[in-house]
């Protein structure tokens, strides 16, 4: 749990979740943190044990102690970005999530628009910008039209994300998006409703959850749309027709496929006049309280203890 990105209070909360819900008859659990350059298990009486970065291994009371998994809460970097992923790979400890090389890709929205553009889905007109690349937003904004997105090409929860409406909003919003990334996006604006859909595998077949409808009292599903209580509807099931239900669910198989993904993911998308466009994919999805996925579990009749028991399974079991 932890990470170093905007992210950090929102993994805090996942991982208080999934210390609460994993089965304790079961499993041990021993949440570690990782922030900034500490590496440390958190323990009971609220000391910090530090980690042995060569093994991952702990030594809470002078026995080193090695993990037979690891269940990775950790949104943005260095948890969701391939980081983790690679280190323990080359430690050779499972874990929850995608590989190193699908997490690494999928972190980039950018990148990940184009792989999903290549297995035929639909994709918003997106202009990458580089920082200390020339670019031209007066000609970029005239190509997206107003209003269009500005994001960090690798975030999460919409930190940094602006909409804007006017050429005098877009510096502002490029600065902003700037202190989060080297890399800024400038996406179309879709009218159209947004979904989200859960996905996982189980014994190797893929299990998608039910489709959510994200309905903001804000101008956009922000930060503090998603995380503040009462500032967004999230409708499970989604208020849509089964045939468009079922477009949604086969999309997220394909795709959780296509992009190799292993754990639980969730795909977002914009609905508009019965076509869907691809938004991005979500490798490491919130796991607090309030959180898609878990509400989209329970609308299935899975609960999370259920759920992180299959994840658990199934890493040990590869």
């Amino acid at each position: 749990m932890g990470g170093d990105s905007g992210e950090y209070d929102i993994s805090i909360q996942s991982a208080k979740v999934t210390c609460q819900q994993i089965d304790s008859e079961k499993y041990d659990v021993y949440p570690v943190l990782i922030h900034n350059n500490e590496w440390a298990y958190m323990a009971p009486d609220g000391s910090h044990v530090p980690v042995d970065r060569y093994d991952f291994s702990i030594s809470p009371a002078g026995e080193k102690m090695k993990f037979d998994a690891i269940f990775i809460a950790i949104h943005g970097t260095p948890g969701e970005d391939g980081k983790l992923q690679g280190y323990f790979e080359m430690l050779g400890i499972p874990y929850t999530t995608c590989d190193s090389i699908t997490s690494a890709i999928t972190f980039s929205k950018y990148f990940t628009n184009d792989l999903a553009i290549t297995y035929g889905i639909k994709v918003l007109k997106t202009f990458l910008v580089r920082r200390g690349r020339p670019y031209d937003t007066k000609s970029l904004a005239e190509a997206l039209g107003f209003p269009f997105f500005i994001k960090p090409n690798k975030s999460g929860s919409s930190v940094g994300v602006s909409k804007v409406y006017h050429m005098d909003e877009v510096d502002v919003a490029m600065q902003t998006a700037f202190v989060h990334d080297n890399e800024v996006l400038l996406q179309q604006f879709a009218k159209g409703r947004e979904l989200a859909c859960g996905v996982y595998s189980r014994n190797g077949e893929v299990k998608v959850l039910p489709v959510t409808e994200i309905i903001s009292t804000k101008d956009f599903f922000d930060y503090e749309a998603k995380y503040s209580e009462g500032m967004a509807r999230e409708i499970t099931p989604a208020p849509i027709s089964n045939a468009e239900t079922a477009e949604c669910q086969r999309m997220t198989a394909y795709l959780y496929e296509k992009f190799n993904c292993r754990g639980i993911v969730r795909f977002d998308y914009f609905l508009d006049n019965g076509d869907f466009w691809f938004l991005e994919v979500n490798t490491v999805p919130g796991l607090s309280e309030g959180s898609i996925v878990p509400r989209q579990a329970a609308a299935a009749g899975i609960s999370m203890k259920e759920l992180f028991s299959q994840l658990i399974e199934e890493a040990l079991a590869r």
